[in-house]
């Protein structure tokens, strides 16, 4: 693995993380009359503490889509996870909480997962030779689902709903990572003329787009325990979807292998519940928040 890759990606794990917090933090006291709406964003832009959030979002987007264009998306991806351990960092110094067993256990998960899926499944790059038929599946297969979730949240909004919603933005922002990195190749082959000529860096806005309306808005309805841990689970497994099927990754496919990988991602996933669950997550107001939703 590349320093540079693990330098950038670590680093835009850190931007999304403190990001996050940020953004939960003001969504929260938004009107939920604009629940999944682009009026709720409207809203938010005059937070300054949004506003804070959101650069340090984009920040580490921008510092992602670098790591992409040197990494490959099933490399990349599980590292970006690592951005729930910057977020519970800063909770911490805000709570003054201490890790304990459970905070430690949950980031040697989350770590030690990380560390485990890249050893065993090595993702190198390859020639993707799969058909449009292939291509199109994927990505309508991705974009399904988080519609699905996002049908089904609108109807248990107070209850799951965060955390569908949540769900349904990690998806989509797995898929923009890899339409990201398609989005480089077409950069590096034709520069600026080849890249607003193909469709997917129009993708990469309008998937952009899309997920932050489901964040913020499971981040309006919900705390953060509820909402981060589904997003942050969620975007590594469908970019690690998106790099194999159809941006030409290569994993190992061993039987030692697969399992290596497989238990890789279930320590992620482990890790990720225990540090959602750990005292220094911030868990918001006491009170549930008596809202009248206002229906679209």
């Amino acid at each position: 693995m590349s320093l540079t890759v693990l330098l950038l990606a670590l680093s835009a794990a850190c931007c999304l993380g403190f990001g996050f917090v940020l953004q939960q933090d003001a969504a929260r006291r938004a009107p939920l009359g604009d629940f999944l709406s682009l009026r709720l964003l409207l809203d938010l832009v005059r937070v300054p503490r949004w506003l804070a959030g959101i650069g340090c979002m984009v920040a580490g987007m921008v510092l992602g889509a670098l790591a992409l264009s040197y990494g490959e998306v099933s490399l990349v991806e599980p590292l970006l996870a690592t951005n729930l351990l910057f977020a519970m960092a800063l909770s911490r110094w805000r709570t003054g909480c201490r890790l304990g067993r459970q905070g430690w256990a949950g980031l040697w998960l989350l770590a030690g997962g990380v560390a485990g899926f890249l050893v065993a499944g090595q993702p190198h790059g390859g020639r993707a030779e799969v058909g449009p038929l292939r291509h199109w599946l994927v990505i309508g297969v991705v974009v399904g689902l988080a519609m699905l979730l996002t049908a089904h949240a609108k109807r248990s909004r107070m209850s799951s709903g965060p955390a569908l919603l949540a769900l349904a933005a990690g998806l989509l922002y797995g898929l923009q990572d890899a339409l990201t990195r398609l989005s480089g190749q077409r950069f590096g082959e034709g520069g600026w003329p080849a890249l607003l000529g193909s469709w997917q860096v129009y993708g990469v806005l309008v998937l952009g787009l899309a997920g932050l309306v489901l964040v913020q808005s499971a981040f309006e309805t919900g705390t953060l325990r509820m909402s981060l841990p589904a997003l942050t689970a969620a975007q590594p497994l469908a970019g690690v979807a998106c790099g194999v099927g159809f941006l030409g990754d290569r994993l190992q496919t061993g039987p030692w292998a697969l399992a290596g990988e497989a238990a890789g991602l279930v320590a992620i996933v482990a890790g990720i519940v225990l540090l959602s669950r750990h005292p220094a997550m911030p868990s918001g107001p006491a009170e549930t928040r008596e809202k009248v939703l206002v229906h679209s």
